[in-house]
């Protein structure tokens, strides 16, 4: 793991757990060690309840596609197409910041 995502991860938590952060506004997983983007489609970050990568009509999970070249994260149902709930919705702009985040942290690292 590297240093930038490893202080995101500790920043993150402390943040959520003092209360200045919302769980799904997190750019990085606690559970998985690793930007969100990089573990979305883990069947962990589908929730029936909050909706969370979740079709309620057809009762099932959405499907992820994470394109890291162009930044584009796009959760559907792959039953009905539908894109899901307003919960989907910010782990989508959540998966998107990430990516920016690493992208930017990437080439940061890379300049020097």
């Amino acid at each position: 793991m590297d240093a930038t995502l490893a202080d995101r991860l500790v920043f993150e938590d402390h943040a959520e757990d003092t209360g200045f952060l919302a769980p799904d506004d997190r750019l990085t997983c606690h559970v998985h060690g690793r930007w969100i983007h990089q573990c979305v489609s883990s069947p962990i970050h589908v929730n029936q309840v909050t909706r969370h990568r979740w079709c309620r009509d057809c009762r099932c999970e959405l499907g992820v596609v994470v394109d890291e070249l162009s930044g584009d994260v796009v959760m559907r149902c792959r039953r009905c197409g539908e894109g899901g709930s307003a919960a989907t919705s910010r782990l989508v702009r959540a998966c998107r910041a990430a990516l920016e985040e690493s992208r930017v942290r990437t080439t940061v690292l890379a300049a020097a």
